[in-house]
């Protein structure tokens, strides 16, 4: 990787720095940002936006189900976005659609890493088309004097992805012998009782391995305030994924059993842990147009290399969408070629060369 091109500047793509033996590329102006999944930003048809700004994570949870972190098997490059032209994105879409958004700072990182977290948020809200911005994160990097600068730039809330509050599990689980959930929980706790943010705490319930925990954290966020505005606690269903890690003691359970198994916690602990949509004030909305469809023929140029290994990272050409290319032997950063879009789905475009 580092004695080849990996990206072509003139296109918005910078080499910013390493993260191991992965690029961070920096993705800026002119590089469109729908497109992709990994970076930048997703509508799926609702008034909440995914806002991508970061794919680095320092932790290496061993349930990932998109295999980040230090020890990833699957990933080639790493992203991150410039914060001007990532909020320019997230304004446009919405303006686009015609509503009022949430826009949901998530990723296949921690956006807890993003060096310019508060200064997206600042941005994102300067926008009378952005209603209220949220963050998620596993907490790793959390500090108070973070909090206290997004409070002031305008966060709403955070989420929180805790999945054990036992020391030793919590770090297991985290795939990091260094993770400290003990200062995790202060930060949370300061957030919750000191702060106009808002927290709202997100355990993925690994059947096997944090059954007992999950209860233990449903009544620790209810203790100590969560769910200021929006609900306090939604506990997420472990799903295996292609690219994602599959511990060996966790089993993936059925829907069914899933909401089986919620039902018979909000009895066994006395909480709410299921909400409706009019709850999180989300709702359907006008989705943008979208440029592509499956099946159509395109003309791209590479661009960078891609965030999985075996992917480039690719521009249509008289469009603005970009593409992720799969099965292109021999192509480089600044090469041409036609491609198919073989998946569309919520304008996350994947492309081979025919």
């Amino acid at each position: 990787m580092r004695a080849r091109k990996i990206v072509v500047e003139e296109l918005g793509l910078k080499l910013w720095g390493w993260y191991g033996r992965r690029p961070i590329i920096l993705v800026s102006k002119p590089f469109p940002l729908i497109g992709n999944i990994a970076f930048g930003v997703i509508d799926r048809g609702t008034n909440v936006l995914q806002v991508r700004p970061t794919t680095i994570c320092v932790l290496s949870c061993i349930f990932c189900s998109v295999d980040a972190g230090p020890t990833t098997r699957w990933r080639q490059a790493e992203y991150i976005v410039h914060p001007e032209w990532l909020a320019e994105w997230v304004h446009r879409t919405a303006e686009e659609k015609g509503v009022s958004i949430e826009a949901l700072i998530d990723g296949v990182g921690d956006p807890f890493t993003y060096p310019w977290l508060p200064e997206l948020v600042r941005l994102l809200k300067s926008s009378n088309l952005v209603s209220s911005v949220a963050a998620e994160t596993h907490g790793a990097t959390l500090t108070k004097k973070l909090v206290d600068k997004l409070e002031e730039a305008g966060l709403d809330r955070i989420n929180l992805s805790i999945e054990s509050l036992n020391s030793g599990k919590a770090r297991v689980v985290a795939g990091a012998s260094w993770y400290n959930v003990k200062r995790v929980k202060e930060i949370a706790e300061y957030v919750a009782r000191e702060t106009n943010i808002d927290l709202h705490v997100t355990p993925v319930w690994l059947p096997g391995i944090n059954d007992e925990d999950v209860v233990e954290i449903v009544e620790w966020a209810y203790r100590i305030g969560a769910g200021k505005k929006w609900p306090p606690v939604t506990i997420q269903k472990y799903i295996k994924h292609r690219h994602g890690r599959h511990p060996a003691k966790v089993r993936e359970v059925s829907w069914e059993e899933y909401w089986s198994w919620l039902k018979n916690l909000e009895e066994r602990t006395g909480k709410r842990l299921r909400w409706d949509m009019d709850e999180w004030g989300m709702k359907y909305s006008p989705r943008v147009r979208q440029r592509l469809r499956k099946g159509q023929t395109v003309k791209l140029q590479v661009a960078g290399a891609g965030w999985l290994k075996g992917e480039l990272l690719a521009i249509v050409l008289n469009s603005d969408r970009n593409v992720t290319v799969i099965g292109a032997r021999g192509l480089q950063p600044g090469m041409l070629t036609i491609a198919r879009i073989i998946e569309d789905k919520d304008e996350i475009y994947i492309a081979r060369p025919v």
